[in-house]
């Protein structure tokens, strides 16, 4: 990517599904890209079409879910002497099923991808956009963040985590210039319901409530993101499941999580 006068937004998780539509968002929006994922193809081809909202990019292959790869990621783009202006942590993967049944390994990557990354993230490229007085964060989470989840434990865990996180910067960097916006998709037609076995579920099969497309969940949180806006649920059904989930007793919600998460034949 040659040096321009657009701002450069790094977006992770790039290679498919909302992180791969909040990038084609970017650049309609004038931003040059900066794509880290662990497949590379699948991100040339999309920096190769992004090409036609004049935007450049840059691919980096990572896996954020080894130890101190976000660490590399910084430094990689560092050393290309480019200045992250935009910070979108759309990287993450869930498991299905009971957690004492789980694959431990699965479980570590899960957090190191899901929180560890984020986290190391947002506090390694943040201080450069508050020294600028400028500057874009977006925490992709779920709404699952919203209550305990039944048969997705640690991935529902992990999302609260990163609701909790996001609500919290964004109030400490008010004044800043730099804002935070946590987007909290429901169920959502990405390739994360194959990975994480969910496809057969209540929750995805779209019989009682509406999928998602990835672009209209990327359109809806990068509206937010321009204006600055903490939170951002996708979707009327998404929002009333958001609220039921903070309101209900757990006598209640956990039940209902558990069937929405239960695959069906």
């Amino acid at each position: 990517m040659k040096t321009s006068a657009r701002p450069v937004a790094l977006v992770t998780g790039a290679s498919s599904g909302i992180g791969a539509s909040l990038a084609r968002e970017l650049a309609k929006d004038g931003h040059d890209l900066i794509l880290a994922a662990r497949r590379v193809e699948p991100m040339r081809a999309l920096a190769e079409a992004l090409k036609a909202d004049g935007a450049g990019s840059t691919v980096i292959a990572t896996d954020l879910g080894k130890p101190g790869a976000a660490a590399g990621l910084v430094q990689d783009i560092a050393a290309r002497g480019l200045a992250v202006d935009v910070l979108i942590n759309a990287a993450g993967f869930g498991t299905n099923g009971r957690f004492d049944q789980s694959d431990a390994p699965k479980v570590s990557e899960m957090l190191q991808v899901d929180v560890v990354a984020v986290t190391e993230l947002t506090r390694m490229l943040l201080p450069g956009m508050v020294s600028r007085g400028r500057g874009r964060v977006m925490l992709v989470a779920s709404t699952g963040a919203f209550q305990p989840g039944p048969q997705m434990a640690v991935y529902c865990a992990s999302k609260a985590y990163v609701l909790s996180f996001g609500e919290a910067i964004a109030y400490e960097l008010k004044g800043t210039g730099v804002t935070v916006t946590t987007l909290c998709p429901g169920a959502t037609e990405t390739e994360f319901a194959q990975v994480s076995k969910v496809a057969g579920t209540i929750l995805f099969r779209g019989s009682v409530w509406p999928v998602m497309s990835a672009s209209d969940v990327a359109r809806i949180g990068y509206r937010g993101l321009r204006a600055g806006r903490r939170v951002v649920v996708t979707g009327l059904i998404n929002k009333v499941l958001a609220i039921a989930g903070r309101l209900s007793p757990p006598s209640m919600s956990l039940p209902i999580a558990s069937w929405m998460m239960s695959v069906t034949k």
